[in-house]
């Protein structure tokens, strides 16, 4: 999100203050207009200014003869498809407005991959066994990665896609992750905490969180580095209409031998050194608000446990497989892996 304070002026000032204002050497710098009770009327850009010019308009013309009165922004639920369309035709920066019509926040679409209407849950309450003595008193969430610790790279991609609430469940050494980041704001998003007092496993903290500020939620481990394309991800779940989906990692085997083909004791065929490609949980989650009321209070619950209530009520249940790269940091070779990549990133 950009600061828009800054970036907002008065529909009655001069051209030549608006210049002042106005960053030209950003070509994605806009200028919002505003009346006299702080309504968005339109938007300049250092185009608009010099189209005025050329039609005749003067530096010491109102900013408002400048201003471009069609523009793009959001009222009300965020609408993905078209948050993809505006990127497309170019939209640099995109206005949040409130009923009265003034600004609440504004995005700064090109810095920004898609804007999702997520709740996200960051796992990062384990001890980190396999990585002693590395997590003896550091949780592993926080152990480094290239310059920042492994959770926030994850904390940096939610944000990458306008992923503005997040939730992170703590347990083993949680006051290092929660002086760490705070409540979000230095990151401009809103983060807490959820303290687990015993094991819930994979997903049964959710049933302590008071209020989902979405109605899907993102549940993502804290450990696992990843390239996931969330917008993908979560368009594959709404299309399909899906109770849930499982972001999933393909993993290969290949056979070094001509495989037969059988009917009954008799050979049909051969398949010659033949690669099976399977699919493996990822740890990454989406479901609604209503699915989280399956999951009892103080419960040990697992991610696997939902999957299997939705099947048994014939629910639906759906895997969206990792195009890039995606690895679990569970042990040392994981996590030597995982900096070589940053290496090269």
């Amino acid at each position: 999100m950009k600061n828009f304070i800054n970036c907002t002026v008065n529909q009655q000032i001069s051209c030549l203050e608006a210049l002042k204002k106005l960053d030209v050497e950003k070509s994605n710098q806009t200028l919002f207009i505003l009346d006299e009770n702080e309504r968005l009327i339109g938007t300049v850009t250092d185009g608009d200014i010099r189209r005025g010019l050329i039609k005749g308009l003067n530096i010491h013309t109102e900013i408002v003869q400048f201003c471009y009165p069609n523009f793009s922004f959001l009222n009300g639920e965020i609408n993905v498809t078209e948050i993809r369309k505006l990127k497309k035709a170019g939209i640099k920066v995109l206005p949040k407005l409130n009923n009265a019509g003034q600004i609440e926040k504004v995005y700064d679409l090109s810095n920004l991959k898609s804007i999702l209407p997520l709740h996200a849950v960051i796992m990062a309450g384990g001890r980190g066994e396999r990585l002693r003595p590395l997590t003896d008193h550091t949780p592993k969430p926080m152990l480094p990665l290239g310059n920042k610790p492994i959770i926030e790279h994850n904390i940096d991609r939610l944000i990458s896609f306008g992923i503005e609430t997040i939730t992170i469940s703590v347990r083993y050494l949680s006051e290092q992750i929660m002086d760490y980041f705070g409540d979000g704001s230095a990151k401009g998003i809103s983060i807490d905490y959820i303290e687990e007092d015993v094991p819930l496993g994979t997903i049964g903290c959710l049933s302590l969180i008071e209020e989902f500020k979405q109605d899907v939620i993102l549940v993502i481990n804290s450990d696992v580095l990843t390239s996931i394309d969330f917008e993908d991800f979560y368009m594959n779940y709404m299309d399909t209409n899906a109770d849930m989906a499982v972001a999933s990692t393909s993993y290969s085997v290949d056979i070094p031998y001509a495989i037969m083909e059988l009917d009954d004791n008799c050979i049909t065929s051969f398949k010659e050194k033949p690669k099976n490609t399977y699919y493996a949980n990822a740890g990454i989650y989406l479901f609604n608000k209503k699915s989280v009321e399956l999951i009892k209070k103080n419960t040990f619950f697992n991610a696997t446990d939902l999957m299997n209530l939705i099947l048994s009520t014939n629910g639906k249940l759906i895997h969206s497989p990792i195009t890039g790269y995606w690895i679990d940091i569970g042990k040392h070779d994981d996590y030597n892996k995982a900096k070589e990549i940053m290496r090269h990133l």
